[in-house]
């Protein structure tokens, strides 16, 4: 049996926030969809049911953006990546969601305000910010965070721009490289989702009537996205990581409280 008309009229603007975000607009909007939908289902039930529309905004994504991305970031986040999604898996029941909302919230803030405080001297005279080279390590570490915030949370997009946007790749490639890299992300995280019983028949009803949705938003905001000039795009990219930051910021104070 379907949801009543009630359910549709907040699951249709969560799924077109989330499609926007996976056309390429930015993680905020993103980080959205699933405290919409919770407004009328339980939180790990709006999780489930937002799973197989990502795995189809994905697969949209990947056709939009099929000509771009960067191999080498790939290569260097996504072992760290499966790791930080086994971990989510193994510590499932004991996962401390809410501090980690905060960590990650508090984290991207800071980094956003690193970069605004690095343009602006830049504007004074300074030297701008520089390219950073691919890091082992960061790409380890951060690409962990990634896919565990990921899978515990659907929260993997402030750790992934905290290493890739530095990296200051062209704005096409870098958004080809993010759909890639969530795009394996999701499809690995049905597996552990279906063994830990949160993907049901019922579920996986409700979400194909709002693939639609999903399928008109992610091409819109791949549109968008094509036509911003890189410096339109990276100043945009920031503000939207910051508002990703703020949101999971307050989500985790307000839990811990």
């Amino acid at each position: 049996m379907l949801p009543d008309p009630g359910f549709y009229l907040i699951a249709v603007p969560a799924v077109m926030l989330v499609g926007l975000s996976k056309g390429g607009m930015g993680e905020a909007l993103s980080l959205m969809g699933v405290p919409i939908l919770s407004l009328v289902v339980s939180p790990v039930e709006a999780a489930a049911l937002l799973l197989p529309i990502l795995v189809v905004m994905d697969i949209v994504s990947l056709t939009i953006w099929r000509q771009h991305g960067d191999a080498r970031t790939l290569k260097m986040l996504l072992p760290g990546a499966m790791l930080g999604i086994g971990i989510g898996w193994a510590t499932a029941a004991y996962v401390p969601r809410d501090a980690l909302r905060l960590i990650i919230g508090l984290i991207t803030v800071l980094f956003v305000l690193r970069y605004a405080v690095l343009r602006l001297r830049a504007r004074r005279g300074a030297a701008a910010p520089a390219p950073r080279g691919q890091r082992p390590a960061a790409a380890t570490l951060f690409g962990g965070f990634a896919g565990y915030s990921s899978f515990v949370a659907h929260a993997g997009g402030p750790p992934f721009q905290i290493y890739a946007l530095p990296l200051q790749l062209p704005p096409r490639e870098l958004t080809g490289t993010s759909v890639r890299f969530f795009a394996i992300l999701n499809a690995v995280k049905l597996v552990p989702y279906f063994a830990l019983g949160q993907l049901d028949l019922a579920n996986l009803g409700t979400s194909l009537t709002l693939v639609p949705v999903a399928i008109l938003a992610t091409i819109a905001g791949g549109f968008v996205v094509r036509r911003m000039r890189p410096d339109i795009f990276y100043p945009f990219m920031y503000a939207m990581a910051f508002a990703a930051g703020v949101k999971l910021l307050l989500d985790g104070l307000a839990a811990l409280a």
